[in-house]
């Protein structure tokens, strides 16, 4: 791995976090700060649209809520291992959260636990197929894995359902600068940037694969 790539991975790492951040608080952003980019909340989707993303729970909300509400605050010091066992929780309650799910695969991404990722966001897409959000995100989880073929998949139906979402050309972008494809990623970093200038990682990428 050179040392661009260290970096981006790193940058993206950040962002990702940032994402999460939110979606564990209580005030869902409207897909705002995302895997790799800042959009405007114009251009808002996915977290704030729980009828794509997540389903609507038949129990009631309150103890849902604690849970979250406890997952929430073990994430910011840092103890997923009690995320994971207050989202375990939820998940007994009501085993068809698509956004308890989603929640569960983002701690075990951050955990480096990709193939517990992995399961919980085929359980997700189980469910609710045309999640966008969950599709980008098992796409890298399987990047991750070491099985491109499927990742690029899940990539591709991404940008299917939303393709007018910038960051999903730019994590398909991504996963083909690491597989050597670089004419390829460099075609999806255009597209990424044509439709949001203000991903500033995928300029970078452009300029780099362009010299």
């Amino acid at each position: 791995m050179t040392t661009f790539q260290l970096l981006l991975m790193i940058a993206s790492a950040v962002i990702f976090y940032l994402f999460f951040k939110q979606l564990f608080s209580e005030s869902h952003p409207k897909r705002g700060i995302d895997f790799e980019a800042k959009v405007a909340d114009e251009q808002a989707g996915g977290i704030s649209r729980p009828d794509k993303i997540f389903s609507k729970p038949a129990l009631p909300r309150g103890r849902m809520e604690e849970l979250y509400k406890h997952a929430d605050e073990a994430v910011q010091q840092g103890d997923f291992e009690e995320a994971k066992k207050a989202l375990g929780s939820a998940l007994i309650l009501d085993k068809a959260s698509t956004e308890t799910l989603y929640k569960l695969a983002y701690i075990h991404v951050q955990a480096g636990e990709y193939e517990m990722a992995r399961i919980h966001l085929e359980q997700l897409l189980s469910i609710e197929n045309e999640d966008d959000m969950a599709q980008a995100m098992l796409a890298n989880v399987l990047h991750q894995l070491g099985d491109d073929e499927k990742a690029l998949d899940h990539h591709l139906t991404a940008i299917r359902l939303d393709p007018e979402y910038a960051p999903h050309y730019f994590n398909y972008a991504n996963t083909l600068y690491d597989l050597k494809r670089e004419g390829e990623a460099l075609v999806q970093y255009k597209k990424a940037y044509a439709l949001d200038a203000s991903l500033g990682e995928a300029k970078q990428m452009i300029d780099k694969l362009s010299e």
